[in-house]
């Protein structure tokens, strides 16, 4: 099948690989524009730009789809299909419409339950019990395009955006190769309109953790958030982000140590901080910080 693929992170690239072991032609891949990133501010190309540049395929980054000299060089493809992974841009009815059996998303939970941008970390965040994949046929609105397959997989208390994001990036690869081999004995179901919710874009501002909410939320943000942007306090006036954490039984002040093995009391409850990274180090193990840097009963976190 004669493909366009249009994508732009690590997700992406999983199904792009996938798309290309089935034996479809990709004729034409679609990613962000390159973007000032690290320290020196440089220009950074995708992880799809890059794997497809890798692959000898033809890359576009077109800030738009909206101009007619964009939209008439996106039919000229003459593609059967687009298949749309995280790509980042909305795409124009005009579109929309140029492939030959129409543009193929895959959405990264189990809709129409967290529609938009984050719904890896917002899952996670709002303690669902499960999540999944759902093949989708494009329409106009957000992500509001009736279902063609889906496959869920249970949350665990162990799970971060990292894990659940490899997780759902292998079952979207392999439910969007089953979906365009099975295409024309597929009925697209709508969504219902019973259970709609929003997974807006993450905001740096709800990496801080606030240590008198519930131990349970607070597991949650730092699971949810990890490892982008990733939750972070403070210790000792340097900033420390965490990456995983387990409940624990423990109670006292919000922020505070209760053991010398980084047992953190809440505002009810406690968590144990299993994963952590100090300002300009790698992430470490709990046993691993503590050796260089000791957090002691009755410390305070946050301050």
């Amino acid at each position: 099948m004669r493909l366009v693929f249009m994508g732009t992170p690590e997700f992406s690239v999983t199904v792009l690989d996938a798309l290309i072991d089935a034996g479809h032609e990709i004729v034409s891949v679609y990613t962000q524009p390159p973007r000032p990133a690290g320290r020196g501010k440089k220009d950074r190309p995708t992880p799809v730009h890059l794997a497809a540049e890798a692959m000898g395929l033809d890359v576009r980054h077109p800030r738009s789809l909206r101009g007619q000299e964009e939209r008439e060089a996106f039919a000229d493809l003459n593609a059967d299909a687009a298949v749309v992974v995280a790509y980042g841009l909305i795409l124009p009815q005009a579109v929309l419409n140029a492939p030959r059996l129409g543009c193929f998303n895959i959405h990264a939970s189990l809709l129409p339950r967290w529609r938009g941008a984050a719904p890896i970390q917002r899952a996670i965040m709002a303690g669902d019990a499960e999540s999944g994949v759902c093949i989708m046929q494009m329409e106009a609105g957000l992500d509001t395009g009736p279902v063609l397959m889906r496959e869920a997989t249970p949350l665990t208390p162990h799970d971060t955006a990292a894990t659940l994001h490899d997780r759902l990036a292998d079952i979207g690869a392999r439910l969007m190769v089953d979906a365009l081999a099975r295409l024309p004995d597929l009925t697209p179901a709508p969504q219902p309109e019973d259970g709609v919710t929003y997974a807006a874009k993450i905001d740096k501002a709800e990496a801080r953790i606030d240590w008198t909410r519930p131990a349970i939320e607070v597991d949650r943000q730092i699971r949810g958030l990890s490892p982008f942007p990733g939750a972070w306090t403070t210790h000792g006036g340097k900033r420390l982000k965490l990456h995983l954490s387990v409940l624990t039984d423990g109670h006292g002040s919000p922020g505070t140590a209760l053991d010398d093995a980084l047992t953190i009391a809440c505002g009810d409850g406690a968590v144990r901080l299993i994963r952590l990274q100090r300002e300009g180090r790698g992430v470490q193990d709990a046993d691993e910080f503590l050796r260089g840097h000791p957090i002691c009963t009755a410390d305070r976190l946050g301050e």
